[in-house]
């Protein structure tokens, strides 16, 4: 929504200019109940701050519906919603903050541009369906979906305002009282039995949607709301105008009866094909229209320059769909290999003009590392290997299907096809995939680090094995931990685990040498902490929220002096995963918000909204930030002013029903970035020039 000034429901679209200690700046659109204004958090980061009008905030009945629509806003905040930052129903003009989310409403977009496109249409509704899928889980019915109360956002659709309500004055009422929703987009129930409402009701508003989508107006039609209310629970839907493919699902979403409608489970399996097209891009034509502007020649020295404007950032999306053009396909598993376009090795970043290897088998996410000189890569019950350089198959190697956690990574020269749990351990040559050695021993958790094999058993017990050959070289227990789970990083030769006091004030964390299990260090730190990376002679932390596990401050620590940094979140990152460059430790939280953190200057270098439903673990290298997304896409971040830069099209798998739980974490090597896709793609884009993807 375009934020506009001097707007909205009288001098309250000014007023007031704080919502608690969120500065308004503009207003986004106003209603019967109140006025969604542009706000900024006191670190900068965007929000929508909805604030309810005074002659409702004294009204004790509507106070509670609101008190509702925060409730049930923060239980179905995720991925097809918009994540609620902070909230006070009892403030004297109630207020609820929500990140702000870039994009038109369905809405506006349909007067602007007029009814969408089939393929648009087919989309729209699979996203609209993935929506309510996941609110109704929680059990909250939403009762007013309309187009206005849709978000077209960069990776989908988001469906806001939870709970809303027409106010006392509604000019619709019922026998048992006060009729819920918006009458041309509600269902019949809620005409005849508002207070028997189901998640039925949602789906008969869903293809209300559907309709307008296709055609600009509603299937029932009237000026006035007491007609629609008829045709409502009378008439047959008028689908004039929708497409045919579509025209019998849109249908049976508008019968009569709840029970003859389908539910969001039904209607994706019957978009089962749609989703796997799903262009994320699909929603914001300013991104596909025009000459995408060239990109900003990067000086070799760093200095400080002009932020890109909006639409330049968002150009990353048409550059990512042409540089498909540019890659070069690989046979994984057919027995063929490809080649590079050119007929000469690509030896340097600047003739890097890309690859993308895709399996003609398994359909899972390939998760991958680097080591030895290759591309090792995990899928369910396969791991292989590719030349870095041009994507071609090295080896492949068959395993067993067991819980797998992360990519295969190489020890004591050596690769271990999987990490997390198992009954058995292997490890296999890098040049040719075959066993070199295999054993029996079961374990609860195993981290590689410094050419050893950490195992955790059940009865807390770890036992270093040699990586190189199979051997056991010590087994003991970790004095102050029961069940010890390792973290270990690159570049550092120790392994590091911790363990949260009772009262969660205080966390137990200690290094150990995996050659030999014997303690270097430990500490006593305030908070509860979980590892997050090594630089510079120091161990970083997260400090997290005990009951919801949110970051809410980073910790560096110096073993040397034992001192440490606590550098405080302005707002806490839900569920971050993390990676740490230098000074600067980079989260990802759920919901698609990547944050900066600068410890050497106490500060939050900056914040971005990445329009992502979910990240994968960021990775760094000091010039840009990279991660990927649900939809197979790399995503790159400028590392010093937190600006997108590009991403690759979406890779999507073909099973609509497939959820990848976590995302691969990009891989960087020799100026390359290396990412798994759900469609079984492992493919390299060049590390330097993003732009050119």
């Amino acid at each position: 929504m375009t934020p506009q000034r001097n707007s909205g429901a009288g001098a309250e679209a000014e007023l007031p200019e704080y919502a608690g200690h969120y500065r308004l700046e503009s207003c986004l659109g106003s209603g019967g109940m109140g006025v969604v204004h542009l706000a900024r958090s006191t670190s900068g980061m965007k929000l929508a701050v909805k604030v309810v009008h005074g002659q409702f905030a004294k009204d004790p009945e509507f106070r509670g519906r609101f008190r509702q629509e925060v409730a049930a806003a923060r239980r179905v905040s995720g991925a097809f919603t918009a994540s609620v930052v902070d909230a006070d129903p009892e403030a004297e003009r109630p207020w609820m903050a929500t990140l702000f989310i870039p994009g038109p409403t369905l809405s506006d977009q349909v007067k602007r541009n007029g009814p969408m496109s089939p393929s648009q249409l087919r989309r729209l509704m699979a996203g609209l369906a993935e929506a309510l899928r996941d609110i109704h889980r929680v059990g909250v019915v939403h009762r007013d979906l309309k187009p206005s109360n849709v978000l077209l956002a960069e990776d989908g659709p988001k469906v806001i305002d939870f709970g809303i309500s027409r106010p006392k004055d509604s000019e619709l009422r019922t026998e048992t009282g006060k009729l819920i929703g918006t009458p041309p987009f509600m269902a019949p129930e809620q005409f005849r039995r508002p207070r028997e409402v189901g998640p039925a009701a949602d789906v008969f508003a869903l293809g209300s949607v559907m309709v307008h989508a296709a055609t600009g107006r509603g299937p029932f039609d009237s000026d006035s709301p007491y007609v629609v209310a008829y045709q409502v629970v009378h008439d047959e839907p008028d689908l004039a105008g929708v497409p045919g493919n579509l025209a019998p699902l849109i249908e049976r979403c508008l019968a009569k009866e709840p029970e003859d409608r389908p539910t969001p489970d039904e209607l994706m399996r019957e978009l089962r094909s749609v989703a796997a097209s799903y262009d994320t891009q699909v929603f914001i034509p300013e991104q596909r229209t025009g000459e995408a502007p060239r990109p900003e020649p990067r000086p070799e020295e760093p200095r400080r320059r002009r932020r890109p404007g909006k639409r330049a950032a968002l150009a990353g999306g048409a550059l990512g769909l042409a540089a498909v053009l540019a890659l070069v396909s690989a046979q994984l598993f057919g027995g063929e290999t490809g080649a590079p376009r050119s007929g000469t090795p690509r030896t340097t970043s600047a003739a890097f003009s890309g690859w993308a290897a895709t399996s003609s088998s398994t359909r899972s996410t390939p998760h991958c590392s680097y080591g030895a000189g290759k591309l090792l890569c995990a899928q369910t019950g396969l791991v292989f290997a590719l030349d870095p350089s041009d994507g071609r198959l090295v080896w492949r190697h068959s395993v067993a299907e067991a819980r797998r956690s992360g990519p295969p990574v190489v020890a004591g020269g050596l690769v271990q096809p999987s990490l997390g749990q198992g009954r058995r351990l292997e490890a296999l040559d890098p040049a040719s995939g075959k066993a070199r050695w295999q054993r029996d021993i079961a374990y609860g958790g195993l981290v590689s680090s410094g050419g050893m094999l950490l195992l955790t058993g059940v009865d807390g017990t770890v036992t270093g094995v040699d990586g190189a050959s199979g051997a056991t070289r010590w087994s003991h227990r970790i004095p102050g931990h029961k069940a010890p789970h390792f973290a270990s990083f690159a570049g550092d030769p120790l392994a590091y685990t911790a363990s949260v006091s009772q009262d969660g004030s205080s966390t137990k964390v200690t290094a150990v040498d995996p050659g030999t299990g014997d303690v270097r260090w430990d500490a006593r730190l305030r908070g509860s902490l979980e590892p997050a990376g090594s630089a510079g002679g120091s161990v970083y932390f997260v400090a997290v929220d005990e009951v919801y596990g949110d970051a809410e401050a980073v910790v560096r620590y110096a073993p040397d002096s034992g001192t440490s940094r606590r550098v405080a979140l302005p707002v806490p990152v839900q569920q971050a995963h993390v990676t740490v460059h230098d000074d600067v430790v980079y989260l990802m939280g759920t919901g698609g918000s990547l944050v900066a953190v600068d410890v050497a200057a106490r500060k939050q270098r900056w914040t971005l909204e990445t329009g992502v439903s979910r990240g994968s673990a960021p990775v760094a290298d000091g010039r840009h930030v990279y991660f990927t997304a649900p939809d197979g896409r790399l995503l790159a971040v400028d590392a010093r002013e937190g600006s997108l830069l590009a991403q690759t099209p979406p890779r999507l798998s073909p099973d609509a029903g497939q959820v990848t739980a976590d995302l691969p974490e990009p891989v960087i090597a020799d100026h390359r970035v290396y990412a798994g896709a759900p469609d079984g793609t492992v493919f390299a884009v060049d590390a330097r020039d993003p732009s050119s993807w």
